[in-house]
């Protein structure tokens, strides 16, 4: 049985967000203001924010991101979480989905450590995605394979499909590479494989689950040529 490497469950090397050991740690966004770009234009200069988003991490979405998916933790504690979907359109924040999803089943950390059963908050970018399916007409580059992708007989049946697609958030991990990938930049103990893949039902060991509709719905919507992130945390952490 080849293991897959995933947000979920991870079986050898890979850290999933639902699975066994594994997990990804995402890379931080590079602040605005660094090397990759100029600072943020102060609030009162901003003529729509998203909702739910405070200063500090609202600092962290780079300059030019068209497109930012939410994900609203219920608490710091809870698996349940709220997805949500906002594109800019000219100066202005709309909604163009909105989902019920699962984190991680302990709920919340700032200080992500593989095997803590808890989501990362933070803003990090959406880059590469993959699945046991086909590629259902993504922007991104997709990685289908069988083997990679596939859940372990011996989980449970609510399990089996959560792999059929995903979208690697970057934590900890290369970005540019297959979600699956190994490499882990900040090192093991920071976890890793934490993806946004298909809902089981329940929390995760990490990644961030959603329906189906949702999965293909995020696929083929987000572009790379829109700078998406992914904002996610428990809301008072997304408050700050």
């Amino acid at each position: 049985m080849v293991a897959a490497a995933t947000c979920g469950f991870l079986l050898a090397a890979v850290a999933a967000c639902g699975g066994i050991q594994a997990e990804v740690h995402h890379r931080e966004v590079p602040r605005p203001g660094g090397p990759s770009g100029t600072a943020r234009p102060s609030p009162s200069a901003v003529p729509s924010r998203i909702p739910g988003v405070g200063e500090r991490l609202w600092q962290r979405i780079p300059l030019g991101t068209q497109q930012v998916v939410v994900v609203y933790g219920d608490h710091k504690d809870s698996p349940d979480s709220t997805l949500v979907l906002y594109q800019k359109r000219g100066t202005i924040w709309q909604q163009s989905g909105r989902w019920p999803s699962h984190n991680g089943k302990r709920g919340w950390t700032t200080n992500h450590r593989e095997g803590d059963e808890r989501s990362p908050v933070g803003v990090f970018t959406l880059s590469d995605a993959g699945g046991f399916l086909e590629d259902p007409g993504t922007r991104f580059p997709y990685t289908q394979d069988k083997d990679a992708f596939i859940s372990p007989y011996y989980w449970d049946e609510a399990h089996w499909y959560d792999f059929d697609y995903v979208i690697a958030i970057d934590y900890n991990r290369l970005r540019g590479t297959r979600p699956d990938n190994p490499t882990r930049p900040l090192g093991q103990s920071k976890g890793g494989g934490i993806w946004l893949h298909l809902d089981h039902g329940d929390g995760t060991l990490g990644c961030i689950s959603v329906p189906e509709s949702a999965m293909e719905y995020l696929l083929r919507t987000l572009d790379p040529k829109d700078k998406p992130v992914i904002v996610m945390g428990d809301k008072a952490n997304l408050l700050l």
